[in-house]
């Protein structure tokens, strides 16, 4: 298991292979469909993003409401491929890593190639249990959009597999092909 610290250990995103299994600690920003295309219109805009996402990690969840006592409700990843019309812009512009579930779109790939990025995979189906490992969340930006709004998590011990490495290794297409006789 590889413990890895938000934002500080980006620079070790390059050495993650596809299937490793990391530990992440820090900070994660959340956005999913509807917070991914302000995020595209407002960098095609030429403005300032509400949020700096360079060299962060963006979680692709809407968060549950908190019930008393945690900080969040439920937190499991949402499909990933539903941001993929915005991510290979988001990685230029300089976001580091996604968190979410399911293949990611070939154009992706070759932009989490083209900028050293990281994709790594969250269990689905398991929200609550990753939602214990959120120590803080609060709203930074839109918060018009309810739990699709942008927020800023501290977590610890938050558990991820690599699902595309730097290099464009993708354990998706890796995994079938040790199927395939």
């Amino acid at each position: 298991m590889i413990r890895l610290a938000l934002p500080e250990d980006r620079d070790r995103f390059r050495t993650l292979q596809a299937g490793d299994r990391v530990l992440l600690s820090g900070i994660l920003y959340t956005g999913r469909d509807a917070a991914h295309e302000r995020l595209l219109l407002t960098l095609r805009g030429g403005e300032p993003l509400p949020v700096d996402l360079r060299g962060q990690t963006i979680y692709y969840v809407g968060p549950c409401p908190a019930p008393p006592g945690f900080a969040v409700g439920s937190a499991g990843p949402t499909t990933s491929g539903r941001m993929d019309f915005a991510t290979p812009d988001l990685l230029r512009y300089g976001l580091a890593g996604m968190i979410g579930k399911g293949k990611r779109s070939p154009e992706v790939v070759a932009a989490i190639r083209e900028t050293g990025a990281v994709y790594f995979g969250a269990t689905g189906g398991a929200g609550a249990l990753l939602a214990g490992r959120i120590r803080e969340c609060r709203t930074v930006a839109w918060p018009d959009l309810g739990t699709e709004a942008i927020h800023r998590l501290v977590v610890e011990d938050f558990p991820v597999i690599v699902l595309v490495d730097s290099r464009g290794e993708d354990l998706y297409r890796s995994a079938a092909a040790r199927r395939t006789p």
